[in-house]
């Protein structure tokens, strides 16, 4: 009788399998295997998933920060007779926001499942967009929401929800913006490999001719003395390029 030829997963090394196992777990902790299950499911489905999920990973560190911070309620004076308005809604506040584990878990449940689950919501409803207005909306809701469930403020809930959202969504939006502008232009990320290798030889200065010339990463192991020319780059900067492309020809292929 035949024997039977190995599955691929048998023919797998002990250090090929704990790698294939690394990469699984790795991926699993990314959340790369659930977003992927998430977006095909329908909008509703994923709106309320997104946000159940999200709300119970803020809940576990709001109440690990709970116990780290341990509940300092009882460092607050008992409210007084006749105390005044602004100061019981100062008392109010700062009670709120130093609530022990269970307190800390529900705020924190409330900021980021109602923060994920807005967002999750407007990029279904305007095609996948994911940007500032998204953010500015989600952040609204979240910190009206926390306002709401938290008792943040003073007696007029309404305002100090809407307070409380807007200084949410001013914080996040500038948060976006900040992290907009550090990321680089899209166009550069075609032009990675071609930068370091221009940074190497002393040669940024061409940088801009790379660009013009759409000498792209994908067209390094490409490049003659022709296409070089046509980029404007002189003779000797043209020889030191040729040279790096041919030394370093297998780092430079893109998959």
């Amino acid at each position: 009788m035949e024997e039977l030829a190995p599955s691929s997963s048998q023919r797998l090394s002990p250090q090929q399998r704990w790698k294939e196992l690394q990469e699984k777990v790795k991926s699993l902790a990314q959340g790369n295997e659930l977003n992927a299950w998430l977006r095909k499911q329908s909008a509703p489905v994923e709106v309320v998933l997104t946000t159940v999920i999200n709300g119970a990973q803020g809940a576990a560190l709001g109440a690990l920060m709970g116990v780290l911070t341990r509940d300092i309620r009882s460092a607050f004076p008992t409210p007084a007779q006749g105390i005044s308005p602004e100061a019981m809604a100062s008392l109010q506040q700062a009670q709120a926001l130093a609530g022990g584990p269970l307190v800390q878990a529900r705020n924190f449940a409330v900021m980021t499942g109602t923060n994920s689950g807005i967002a999750c919501a407007m990029r279904r409803a305007r095609g996948g967009v994911d940007d500032l207005q998204t953010s500015v909306v989600s952040a609204f809701g979240s910190g009206a929401l926390f306002s709401l469930v938290s008792g943040v403020g003073g007696p007029d809930k309404f305002s100090n929800a809407v307070m409380t959202g807007a200084f949410f969504a001013l914080i996040q939006g500038g948060m976006y913006q900040l992290g907009k502008a550090a990321q680089p232009p899209p166009n550069d990320l075609f032009y990675v490999k071609g930068r370091m290798m221009l940074h190497d030889l002393g040669l940024q200065r061409y940088e801009k001719n790379f660009k013009k010339g759409l000498l792209t990463d994908t067209t390094l192991t490409l490049l003659n003395d022709s296409a070089l020319q046509d980029a404007k780059i002189p003779p000797g900067p043209r020889l030191l390029i040729l040279d790096y492309v041919r030394r370093n020809h297998h780092e430079l292929r893109t998959a």
